[in-house]
């Protein structure tokens, strides 16, 4: 049968003079002017771009006829690897347990609580299925019951547009009280009292703005806090022992906490310590002292300090667990006599515990690549945590761990209803050397009948932006592509935090280009130990790992047979340069202000995938978006493909696929995702095989 022929996108060349520099861009008409409005209602998108999209959807479709039957099967199969009826472990509060489980065939959890240390008296507090009947789209963001277990808030974002609906239910009536707060990012906190609600508002532009605050049951709404930086994130919480309220103002490399006290809800928020650029820190109340975790004093990869509770400020800070180079201090959870922290170093994780005398002991796992997880304590007055472990070939296991006694409770391990045997697979670490000398740790999934050769596919994933570590965790989705024959790599690249900050901190702005170069020479790593071959890897990234996947296939196209790029953030100058995007202003410390400083404008210009495309041989590549998603928006994907389509040397196809119903985080319901991934597993097979050929001979 012929090839179908792809659509052929008009070209309305703009000339755009910024900082003495010119570029052209042909395809700028395909951002809609009114995306506000189109991220809350689709439907409003202009009708070229809308046509547009149909026929790449269209084409995508035609392309990948051949694979329809093999979707189905890894659909099929990834769904039966879900325990069906699964639920979660309960966690105790005061006189409850609070759980999420699930019916067989739910697409969404109900989220319920039952009489602590029992097994019946359940109360369904949401059914999430029933809020999302009738919605293409339903995804359910914070949830948190009062303190006094009276009320039950959730948030609802009804369109993958990240603009939340808070809703409060009373438990006594079962009743959702009428006064729904709008247009919020999903975040929100009952005071210690119970008597208030606080939220984050999220603005036209889609950025969090201000606090505001209201009677829980409903009422007058008043201002607690604006933030004028349009550079910074806000969000809010309780601190572990309820005595405070905090805000807390940051971005990638700043930050500052406002205190409310608890036992005075309406009062204003104080500063903490103020903002100071390059200093990050975090805070949880101790009941009698305050904990945070910092980089102040160039602790690089953070130590925690602790201050009185009256005098919080930075002048009253002393060493609590002094910073150790190497050793990155990413969280801690606080229990009445007890600091546990997560710590980091060559890309695996441990949990150490500290007593209020100081005496430490650790729990730690002696695997080449696994995952470790704190997850903490949902009351303050106890000595039992929660930890979560699993490896690429091990699902997860959950914990309840006595830091007092040092025993430890199995909850729960992850059930694999189809089947699964640990032993039938091989995890191993390889470390890449990267131009510089740096070693890149490279984590290896493969099935042991899989050979080290040259000749099995690859899949290579990657992410590297803002001090994101990509676990070596167990995900069932990836057997249905290492049952066939693949190896699967995550590449643990500078620009995440996966060997500690300074990892980050040597891959952003002008050093951001390690991050490319770090997941080429995995890649080459990988060639040499004869795990690969060039032109036999399947690249993946998403978001801002789709920056990379754009970035290494202008670098290095014939390494790859496919790339997979999810909701790509590949139009750096022109998204870094246009502030009534959402998280333009947010990003500039990542990346750089093109707008104000020439040096960030052309060492971008560099590595910008979209400006970067030249005509060379490109291998295939899928493209991802979605139509509401305010975070990547739909025409960065949409562009890419139509320069790269116009500009590749090759015959390999460039696809792309727009969720005309969904945003960053593609479908929700956790079966209609498992399509989503599907397709990108087929996609990876049918490149690596070169299905087009075959089928359209």
């Amino acid at each position: 049968m012929p090839r179908p022929v792809p659509p052929v996108a008009k070209k309305v060349p703009v000339t755009i003079e910024q900082l003495g520099r010119t570029r052209v861009d042909e395809y700028q008409w395909m951002k809609d002017d009114n995306w506000q409005a189109v991220l809350r209602a689709p439907s409003l998108i202009k009708q070229d771009v809308k046509e547009h999209l149909n026929e790449e959807n269209a084409y995508r479709e035609a392309m990948m006829a051949s694979t329809e039957q093999l979707q189905k099967e890894m659909f099929e199969e990834m769904k039966g690897r879900i325990k069906e009826d699964d639920a979660s472990v309960p966690s105790a509060d005061g006189p409850w347990e609070y759980y999420t489980r699930y019916n067989a065939g739910d697409q969404h959890p109900l989220y319920c609580r039952r009489p602590r240390g029992r097994t019946d008296g359940e109360e369904i507090l949401l059914d999430a299925n029933k809020l999302a009947e009738g919605k293409a789209y339903s995804e359910v963001g914070d949830t948190e019951a009062s303190p006094d277990h009276s009320l039950f808030g959730y948030s609802e974002d009804a369109q993958g547009s990240e603009v939340y609906k808070i809703y409060v239910k009373d438990l006594a009536t079962g009743q959702v009280l009428p006064d729904v707060i709008e247009s919020a990012t999903g975040d929100f906190t009952f005071s210690p009292d119970s008597q208030w609600i606080f939220w984050t508002n999220r603005n036209d532009n889609g950025r969090p703005d201000k606090i505001f605050r209201r009677p829980a049951k409903g009422g007058e709404t008043t201002l607690v806090y604006e933030e004028e930086d349009e550079g910074m994130f806000l969000g809010l919480g309780r601190t572990s022992d309820d005595a405070f309220l905090l805000v807390t103002i940051a971005n990638q490399e700043t930050s500052e906490s406002r205190l409310i006290p608890g036992n005075d809800p309406t009062s204003t928020p104080v500063v903490v310590e103020p903002r100071v650029e390059a200093r990050l820190y975090s805070m949880d109340h101790w009941g009698d002292r305050w904990v945070i975790r910092t980089n102040a004093d160039d602790a690089i990869d953070f130590k925690i300090v602790e201050a009185p509770t009256d005098a919080p400020a930075k002048a009253n800070w002393k060493d609590l667990v002094p910073h150790t180079p190497g050793r990155y201090i990413e969280g801690f959870s606080l229990t009445k006599d007890f600091v546990a922290r997560q710590e980091r170093a060559d890309a695996n994780t441990r949990i150490v515990i500290r007593d209020r005398t100081g005496s430490e002991h650790e729990i730690r796992v002696d695997e080449p690549a696994y995952s470790l997880s704190l997850a903490g304590a949902s009351e303050f007055d106890t000595t039992v945590i929660r930890y979560t472990y699993n490896s690429m070939s091990t699902p997860t296991s959950v914990y309840d761990y006595d830091q007092k006694s040092r025993e430890r409770v199995l909850r729960k391990v992850q059930e694999v209803p189809s089947g699964h045997n640990p032993a039938d697979y091989i995890v191993e670490r390889l470390n890449a050397p990267a131009s510089d000398g740096e070693l890149v740790p490279v984590s290896i999934l493969r099935h042991k009948d899989t050979p080290v050769d040259g000749s099995a596919p690859v899949l290579l994933y990657g992410y590297g932006s803002y001090g994101m570590s990509m676990p070596a965790g167990f995900s069932t989705n990836r057997l249905s592509l290492v049952d066939r024959g693949f190896i699967y790599a995550i590449a643990h690249i500078r620009g995440g935090a996966d060997k500690g900050w300074n990892w980050f901190l040597n891959a952003r702005r002008f050093t951001k280009k390690n991050t490319f170069t770090d997941f080429i020479a995995a890649a080459d790593h990988l060639i040499e130990k004869n795990y690969a071959r060039a032109g036999n890897i399947v690249a993946e990234g998403r978001s801002a790992g789709g920056l990379l996947m754009g970035a290494v296939t202008n670098m290095r196209p014939e390494l790859w047979a496919g790339i997979i790029g999810g909701v790509p953030f590949v139009d750096l100058i022109n998204t870094m340069s246009d502030t009534s995007l959402p998280l333009t202003p947010p990003e500039w410390p990542e990346w750089g202000n093109p707008i104000e400083d020439a040096a960030a404008y052309d060492y971008m210009w560099s590595y910008s995938p979209y400006d970067q495309i030249s005509a060379k041989p490109y291998p295939a590549v899928l493209a991802t978006g979605g139509l509401s998603d305010p975070r990547v928006t739909y025409w960065e994907p949409q562009k890419w493909v139509a320069r790269l389509r116009d500009h590749t040397t090759s015959t390999n196809p460039v696809l792309l696929k727009i969720n005309m119903e969904a945003g960053h985080f593609a479908s929700s319901g956790r079966f209609d995702y498992l399509k989503d991934i599907a397709l990108d597993y087929a996609f990876a097979i049918w490149a690596v095989n070169k299905g087009w050929e075959k089928d359209f001979a």
